[in-house]
């Protein structure tokens, strides 16, 4: 359990309503630096599954730490490796930076105080990592341990924050990580016909789900934008390959209807995509296993006409394999 006084501390950081004077401008100039496209994209680390900014952590943490080994263990004929090492922690914390502030720049409230305060963090120990490197090179090598350490200390506070940010407030963290969808068929009965591109949004067992007729054919993938928790069904529908993709209106991520997936960032995880089939004028969902996938038929209608809910067990609206006929589900506004 952290020390109290240290969770006072983050929770202080976090409300301190004054840091928005330089957290707003600042996260302002990062999305004019960086918006939507290529670059941000590779920055996100959307071409890899998962954020690209814990991957590059991983590289100044480890050139300073071997660095300040070698400083204390390697006697004069570690020197200069450790002077070598101190500097390749400089330069790898570029594009680590780089990749830290287009996460960042997407984030609001709270979040983006604490991720200011973990930057600045980050910031003092480059800037001592710097000086000691150039202390060492003017051969003044006992300053240049201290500032070292020093640095270290600052680098280790600001990845506190980070894993606060991470661990605690779920920051960047997939928002459909924890959800747990049924594994068999749900049934869901809608209150008006389904109209060509028009999104309407279900609820099958903790998941909201965007569902939409597109050229005759059904879609259904998850209506939370993995990235920040958007709703998709707000956002504009097209564009993507045969312009088939839902563009969250938040941060601008799009995702196949066909399949979930990412076509562009700043999200990196996919969407949940569901299984659709029809019996008579209602809609069944599954959600789509990625380990195991199953083949189903695309469900395809022009029009359902609205039936009468019948709820099943426990609140919940499934439909066994053996029922010939779905239960219904939930339509929200």
């Amino acid at each position: 359990m952290a020390p109290r006084a240290l969770e006072q501390l983050i929770d202080g950081i976090a409300h301190a309503d004054w840091l928005d004077k330089v957290a707003g401008p600042v996260s302002d100039k990062v999305t004019q630096v960086v918006p939507k496209g290529a670059v941000k994209d590779l920055l996100s680390g959307t071409f890899m599954g998962h954020p690209l900014h814990p991957v590059l952590t991983d590289l100044p943490i480890g050139f300073w730490t071997s660095a300040m080994a070698i400083d204390f263990l390697g006697g004069r004929r570690g020197q200069k490796a450790a002077d070598r090492l101190v500097a390749l922690g400089v330069l790898s914390a570029l594009p680590t930076a780089a990749t830290g502030l287009a996460d960042w720049s997407d984030t609001i409230g709270e979040d983006r105080r604490l991720g200011l305060a973990h930057a600045a963090g980050n910031v003092v120990a480059v800037g001592l990592f710097g000086w000691s490197w150039v202390a060492r090179k003017r051969g003044r090598r006992a300053k240049g341990v201290t500032l070292g350490v020093l640095g270290a200390t600052a680098a280790t506070a600001g990845a506190y924050l980070g894993g606060h940010l991470v661990w605690r407030k779920g920051v960047n963290v997939a928002r459909h990580a924890w959800d747990h969808a049924p594994d068999d068929w749900v049934g869901v009965t809608l209150e008006s016909p389904l109209e060509d591109g028009v999104p309407i949004v279900v609820t099958v067992g903790d998941d909201s789900v965007l569902v939409m007729l597109r050229g005759g054919t059904i879609h259904a993938i998850s209506d939370v934008c993995s990235h920040m928790g958007g709703p998709l069904h707000e956002g504009e529908v097209g564009g993507g390959p045969g312009g088939g993709c839902v563009t969250c209106p938040w941060h601008a991520s799009a995702f196949s209807l066909d399949d979930g997936g990412v076509v562009h960032g700043p999200a990196t995880a996919p969407q949940p995509a569901y299984d659709v089939r029809l019996e008579g004028d209602r809609l069944a969902l599954r959600r789509r296993s990625t380990v195991a996938p199953t083949t189903v038929a695309p469900a395809t209608a022009a029009t359902l006409a609205p039936e009468t809910a019948t709820p099943g067990a426990n609140g919940q609206d499934s439909w066994p394999s053996s029922s010939s006929t779905p239960p219904t589900g939930t339509l929200q506004e």
